[in-house]
């Protein structure tokens, strides 16, 4: 059950920072080529990529891969109509709730 803890909180940890990552990338799009959002963004993605190397190094890549990733669309859909005030449709909460359910499907799977 510890283990469950520590894997789930270091996919929290890859998704947030890949998240956060693609945030700083969208404020620094548009922009001289050296602003601090994209300098933000890049090191973000950098901190990210290690911990999911951390998180490859525990689970299986069947499992890791699609959860990091579909994780990581959900919430950065989020920020972006939070933080960004994009926009998001109705199918397109429809869809982040379908991937919600193949995301739980996979990672229930493994146990």
């Amino acid at each position: 059950m510890n283990n469950q803890i520590i894997f789930s909180l270091l996919i929290l940890i890859t998704v947030g920072l890949n998240t956060l990552a693609q945030n700083l990338l969208k404020l620094g799009a548009g922009q001289n080529p050296l602003n601090i959002y994209l300098l933000g963004g890049i090191c973000t993605y950098g901190l990210s990529t290690i911990f999911y190397i951390v998180v490859l190094g525990k689970l299986n890549l069947s499992v890791a891969y699609p959860v990091v990733i579909g994780l990581t669309i959900i919430f950065t859909m989020i920020t972006g109509a939070v933080f960004l005030r994009e926009k998001i449709l109705v199918l397109q909460w429809l869809g982040a709730g379908l991937m919600l359910s193949g995301i739980g499907a996979i990672a229930l799977g493994k146990q």
